[in-house]
Parts: structure tokens; sequence; C-alpha cells
């Protein structure tokens, strides 16, 4: 395995957003031979700007002997990311994982709806002819991205994995990419099948987490308190996200056709189930 340097990641994974990297992150936190930041650091995408120091600041905390990396989903689609990359980690192995473009799109709209950045009207910002959103759309074309990637990176240090093969097969991924980072495998069981989705999560109603916004820097710090705890609880409710509909997810099929036609070249794989309308979970 190719090393940096003890204070600079040994492996990166770099998206895609809203395809299972939070999951595949947590199970490699679970290794002992293992460490990566809580947070994903954004240092190769939009925080670029804070400069290696800072970068290298996040790794600090991490115990003598253990392999460091990180995960920030957002890598794969940005413009500059490969790029920056390629000139400070040179050969590092990089994880990429893949999801159904349009469940991808729809499940990052859902994400920020959630979050109160976007409205209620899904074509909006999903239809390419009106969107004022690229993120949804850009960050789908895999292909595009891939080839960018690979402009920069030699092949063999990158690893793709499907989001359905997370769920068929959960033990054999999380074998490959500890195979692809230059570690021993290592399963934690009770780890494997845990859900690392907020999607279904209650939340409290979106006009009194604006209120309390300010108010974060001093209620974060006591979210353990019970009696908060208990009172959030109380207030939270499901989050009813606007549904995708067929009119606009065969829109979304034929918006991702030719990128997932060029993308099942690049990996010598069949991809022919992204080209079928299914139902869209968030």
């Amino acid at each position: 395995m190719t090393s940096p340097g003890q204070d600079l990641p040994s492996f990166l994974i770099i998206g895609a957003v809203k395809a299972a990297t939070t999951w595949i992150s947590h199970q490699l936190r679970a290794h002992p031979a293992l460490w990566l930041p809580d947070s994903e650091p954004h240092f190769f995408s939009t925080d670029y700007y804070r400069g290696l120091d800072w970068y290298r600041s996040l790794f600090a905390a991490a115990p003598a002997g253990r392999i460091v990396g990180e995960k920030s989903a957002d890598y794969l689609a940005h413009p500059e990311a490969a790029q920056r990359i390629a000139a400070h980690l040179p050969g590092v192995p990089l994880i990429i994982q893949l999801r159904d473009p349009v469940e991808r799109a729809y499940s990052d709209y859902c994400m920020l709806y959630r979050r109160g950045t976007v409205g209620g009207d899904p074509r909006r910002y999903l239809d390419a002819a009106q969107t004022s959103f690229p993120r949804f759309l850009e960050g789908g074309r895999y292909a595009k991205h891939l080839r960018r990637l690979l402009d920069h990176v030699p092949a063999n240090t990158v690893k793709i994995i499907l989001y359905e093969d997370i769920h068929r097969d959960p033990d054999r991924m999380i074998e490959e990419v500890c195979h692809h980072i230059g570690v021993d495998s290592h399963i934690a069981e009770e780890a494997v099948s845990e859900r690392r989705n907020d999607s279904t999560a209650p939340m409290l109603p979106l006009p009194l987490r604006r209120l309390l916004r300010p108010a974060r820097p001093l209620l974060d710090p006591l979210r353990t308190n019970s009696w908060l705890a208990g009172m959030r609880a109380a207030m939270a409710r499901p989050v009813r996200y606007p549904p995708l509909t067929e009119e606009l997810k065969s829109m979304l099929r034929e918006y991702y056709r030719a990128d997932i036609i060029a993308l099942q070249g690049l990996m010598d794989r069949d991809l022919s189930g992204w080209l079928q309308d299914e139902r869209v979970p968030a």
C-alpha cells in the first residue's frame, strides 16, 4: 500500500453522495488497524483554501500505528478534486461507491428537503430544463467523473463497488475494500447490517428547527441530557417527502441513459438495471 506519510491519509472514500459511503466508512472505523475522522473534511473539494496544514491537523488524533483515511463523498463529482488528490496523495487507494443515478438524485434531493434547503417540488430541482441546483443531476454523471479521475490517477488505485452489491453481500464488499486498502479483512458483525441513513428518523418541525438554529452551539452539547432528549422525542415527527412522479422518473432515466451506457464500458459491467424504471426509495 502506498503511504503519503503518517500525517496524511493513506486511503480515501470519494463518493458518490447518497451511495452508502457513510455505511462503508462506519465499517472501516470498526477496523482495529484503521482510523478515520468522524466528519467529512471536504479538503480536496470545498475546503481546499484552508491549506495542507489544516488538513494534516484533522488526523492528529489518530492513535499511533493506525492507518488513517477519510471519507468525503463530494470528491468524485468535484471538478478539481481529482487533480488535487493526485498532487498531494499520489497513488493512494481510492474507493468509489455508485448507486442507480435516478435513486441517487432523488435521495440527494430528499436529504436537502429534510434539512429545509430545498422546497417541495422535486421537478423544480430534478428537471434539467429548469433546475438551479446542478448538484442533484451532476452527482450521478459517473462516467464523466470517472473519466476525469482516471486522467489523473492510475486505474489500479480505484476500487468501485455498487450500492446493490452492498445490499447483496456486505461481508464481501468489506473484504474487497480492506484488500484494496492493503489491510487484513475485519468484519464487525454487529455493524454490518446497521443502517446508516437518517432519512427515516423523525425530526423536529422545520419552523422550530429554524427558530432554534441560532442556539445550536449551546444546545448541541446537551443532546445527551435526558430531559431535553425526551422533549425532542415528544415533538419530533416523521418527514413526509414529496414523491418522485413516474413522469419525472422517466425523464431522469433518459437524462442518464448515455452516461450509464458509457459507464458500462468503463467498468466492463452490466448496468442495464439502471436503465429500467423501478420504485425509487429516498
